[in-house]
């Protein structure tokens, strides 16, 4: 179903508030929803999960090529890999590093160690300030991950 001109204009300002991304669709896209994800010009770019707007690992990777990512971030170790790729929540051991001005219930990127790419996106359960102080629980709500049905959602 493609989306209005006031709807376009409204999600528009989500995605300023959220993410700095000011005037992200113009007059002239095709911004369609299907289901739960929200497509511009047929590309699947962002998601509705739980009533905000996420966008997808395509879009995030996509981004990652231009040099323009505008999540925040957390690295995970290696052998967190195989645990995120499965949809795993992201626990305090299995992280590397993360970004000093990350906010609680904040959406961000997960990415791996040693490549720096993109394995999920998640919803952190603690701020920055929160994570240097513990060294154990979860941390990290997955909410997409590679091979996951949205990363399996065609152009």
């Amino acid at each position: 179903m493609f989306l209005r001109k006031d709807e376009i204009k409204q999600l528009n300002k989500v995605l300023e508030e959220n993410f700095n991304l000011s005037s992200f669709f113009s007059k002239k896209d095709a911004v369609e929803r299907k289901n739960n994800v929200i497509y511009k010009n047929k590309e699947p770019l962002f998601f509705d999960f739980e009533g905000r707007i996420v966008p997808t690992l395509k879009f995030i990777l996509k981004l990652e090529a231009e040099n323009k990512n505008f999540l925040k971030k957390i690295v995970v170790d290696m052998p967190a890999v195989p645990f995120m790729a499965k949809g795993a929540d992201v626990m305090r051991p299995g992280i590397a590093e993360f970004d000093d001005d990350i906010k609680e219930n904040e959406i961000i990127v997960i990415v791996d160690e040693k490549n720096k790419k993109p394995l999920a996106i998640g919803i952190s359960t603690l701020s920055s300030e929160q994570l240097k102080e513990t060294d154990k629980g979860n941390v990290v709500r997955n909410v997409h991950y590679v091979g996951d049905e949205i990363w399996k959602v065609q152009f």
